[in-house]
């Protein structure tokens, strides 16, 4: 009989804790993901002076947190700005010191919308559970390597330049004419693209943007992949050789 009273007493307790618990339950601070053109959290709930912050975590970044309700008139993520432009990783934070329901739209966008609903019950500041979105695009840079011409001397036709990247990339090839052994005056700029492994291209030919004329040259190539993600310069030397000069031989045939 004591012991069945033991055990009633005891789950009395556990249920009285367990109701104390869930009365004493509040709201956290919350973050958000914005990507894939919508909120991680369509609805986020918080309490008095917590804070509500977005994070732009791509591959879409066009996006904007846009108050549009009486209570939350003037919020904005790009006050100003009617097309914002965000990097990934970029964050805005709101901390709401009134209870009722903020609306928010996106400028650009009005599928990437969502709203926060605030209590009236004081919350905490140092409620903050959430981890800390992750991206969804890759940040790493790209690396171009094995460079190389075949061959580094060659006449303004141009030739073929080798070269291995990491990731799929654009590369920016800014060209300069030496003078003295040092950077000279600027000659032009080429661009190529290049996937995962081995690549070859056609480089210093005559172009809008570059003239080929004898001389000793420099390359500096960037490549950018398709998160704009940039990566080292690397430096190529090289010379252009004049054209085989003919107007000799036919002036002698001419005086013949």
């Amino acid at each position: 009989m004591n012991r069945l009273r033991c055990a009633v007493t005891a789950l009395v307790a556990t249920a009285a804790a367990a109701v104390a618990g869930s009365g004493t339950a509040r709201a956290a601070d919350v973050k958000v993901a914005i990507g894939h053109y919508h909120w991680s959290n369509a609805v986020v709930h918080v309490d008095l002076g917590q804070h509500v912050t977005w994070y732009w975590v791509g591959p879409d970044t066009m996006h904007s947190v846009t108050g549009d309700s009486p209570n939350d008139l003037g919020i904005d993520s790009d006050p100003g700005n009617p097309e914002p432009m965000h990097k990934v990783g970029f964050t805005f934070t709101v901390v709401f010191t009134q209870p009722g329901v903020y609306q928010f739209h996106c400028k650009l966008h009005n599928i990437v919308h969502g709203e926060v609903i605030v209590s009236d019950t004081p919350g905490s500041a140092n409620d903050d559970p959430d981890p800390i979105p992750r991206p969804n695009v890759n940040l790493t840079r790209p690396s171009i390597s094995s460079i190389h011409l075949s061959p580094n001397r060659f006449g303004t036709r141009g030739t073929t330049l080798d070269y291995a990247l990491d990731d799929s990339s654009s590369i920016d090839a800014e060209i300069w004419h030496l003078s003295g052994g040092h950077r000279g005056t600027y000659a032009g700029w080429q661009e190529l693209h290049g996937h995962i492994g081995l690549n070859d291209g056609p480089f210093a030919r005559p172009g809008p943007h570059f003239k080929p004329a004898p001389g000793r040259y420099v390359a500096f190539l960037t490549p950018t992949d398709f998160f704009h993600n940039v990566g080292r310069t690397r430096r190529l030397d090289f010379t252009i050789r004049g054209a085989p000069h003919t107007a000799g031989h036919r002036h002698r045939s001419a005086g013949r």
